[in-house]
Order: structure tokens, then C-alpha cells, then sequence
């Protein structure tokens, strides 16, 4: 199949909170490298508060990013709850304007990026500051990219996957420009950005949960 209908987008939302349940350990081992060490359990509660108060309910795609970005800018504190936030409400809403039930590659590609362009909107930090921006700018530009040249729905998503894992993996050896870890100027380096490994994770579920529709 070549799209996926919003109306079924409750099950790629599950597929997002389990995977930020089955990574807290490791998502606060990474923030406590140089951060506070809270982002595990910070994004935990978030997505768990999601799925206690939604996950016995039926919403689509864009109701389940409107709700669990409203849960993160709300309930979770600290400066992630926002950023999340902003870019799963911006999604839901460039979903919503767009008004398609049958959401096709393409589409997927114009949600992300409004994604994006709404964190840029937010926060100064781009490409090479050691932000999550780092997987998710190049996560939307690959499903850009495919989309341009007609590649397969399935075989875009499995190269998102591998963008936003390489971006992430790509801050390891950057330094931080912003947040807590900005602090530490040259001994930031080493060490992966929790943001983008938490937003790697999303992007994984989420790519996984839209593979699934597509079967």
C-alpha cells in the first residue's frame, strides 16, 4: 500500500509510548552524562499520562499527536515538554488543514517538515548544535528527498529511520550549543544528545507503527 488513513493512526501513537517506556533507563543514562539526568523520566511520564488517559479511547493520527503534544507542553515541565510539544501539535495541525484521510508519502514528508519548521520557530538551535534538531532535521529532509524521487512509502520510512539514527549518533562528537550541557563547553563532546536520542526513538516508533498500516 501507498498511504495509511489518519483515522488509523491510534496504533502508530501506542507504538511511541512504548518506546519511550522501554527506553527511560537509557534516555536518563544519557542525559546524565552532562545534563540533569531527567529526561528518561520526564518523557516517561508524559507518554504514560497519554496512554492511562487516552489509550482506552479511539482518535486518529492527528488527535493522538494533538493530545499527546498538549500532555508534553502542559504536564511534563522542564524545556522538552514545549519543544515536543510544539512539533507533534504542529503535525497535527498541518494534518488536520490539509483535511486528507489517505495520507500518503508525500503528505507524511509536508507534516514532518511542519514539524520542524515550527521548532524552528521555538528554538535557535539547528543542524551541528547537538539538539535533537540533529535527527529530526535530517529525518525530514530524507523523507523529503524520497518523496521528490518516488521511492516506495515502506523504503522512505526505513530511510528516516537510518537519517534520524545517524544524526543522532552525529552528536556524540559535536558540542553543545544550548541547554544545561552548553555549560560544559569542549567536555560535551563524546557524549550522544538525549534529545536526539529520544527523538530518534519517536521517529523509529513512529516510521514502525506507519510501516505496519502499510501492509
Amino acid at each position: 500500500m501507498s498511504s495509511f488513513k489518519n483515522s488509523d493512526g491510534k496504533s502508530i501513537l501506542m507504538r511511541m509510548v512504548k518506546g519511550i517506556q522501554e527506553n527511560k533507563a537509557y534516555l536518563g543514562e544519557v542525559d546524565g552524562l552532562i545534563g540533569d539526568g531527567d529526561h528518561g523520566m520526564n518523557m516517561n511520564k508524559g507518554f504514560s499520562v497519554f496512554e492511562k488517559r487516552f489509550g482506552g479511547a479511539e482518535f486518529s493520527f492527528s488527535e493522538g499527536l494533538s493530545n499527546l503534544g498538549m500532555i508534553l507542553m502542559n504536564e511534563i515541565g522542564g524545556s522538552m515538554g514545549p519543544i515536543y510539544g510544539t512539533i507533534l501539535m504542529e503535525m497535527s495541525d498541518a494534518i488536520d488543514q490539509k483535511g486528507k484521510e489517505e495520507i500518503e508519502l508525500s503528505d507524511f514528508a509536508e507534516y514532518l517538515n511542519a514539524g520542524l519548521q515550527g521548532l524552528y520557530g521555538l528554538v535557535d538551535a539547528r543542524t551541528g548544535d547537538k539538539t535533537l534538531v540533529d535527527a529530526l532535521a535530517p529525518a525530514a529532509a530524507s523523507l523529503q528527498k524520497d518523496a521528490a524521487a518516488g521511492t516506495g512509502f515502506a523504503a522512505a520510512l526505513e530511510n528516516m529511520k537510518q537519517a534520524a539514527a545517524a544524526g543522532r549518533d552525529s552528536t556524540r562528537e559535536l558540542m553543545a550549543r544550548f541547554g544545561r550541557s552548553s555549560r560544559l563547553g569542549e567536555r560535551s563532546r563524546g557524549v550522544l544528545d538525549a534529545g536526539a536520542a529520544s527523538c530518534c526513538i519517536i521517529l523509529t516508533a513512529m516510521a514502525d507503527g506507519i510501516a505496519e498500516l502499510l501492509k
